[in-house]
């Protein structure tokens, strides 16, 4: 599975109200999430029309 970092603040209702600040891994250690939300959450198709998570892309070392 991919991971996440949030680039927006955003209290998420789904993890009993976990405030998630920029930077952080989403979803939390824990915590899940499904391919719906991860969606949700990476577009502007949500209520506030905003990006909130971004897919980490990993650089391999011998590429820098």
């Amino acid at each position: 599975m991919a991971e996440y970092k949030v680039v927006r603040l955003f209290e998420e209702k789904r993890h009993d109200g976990q405030v998630y600040k920029v930077g952080d891994p989403y979803p939390a250690e824990g915590k899940k999430a499904t391919k719906a939300r991860l969606e949700e959450l990476s577009t502007t198709k949500n209520k506030y029309q905003k990006i909130f998570i971004e897919e980490v892309i990993e650089t391999p070392k011998d590429k820098e």
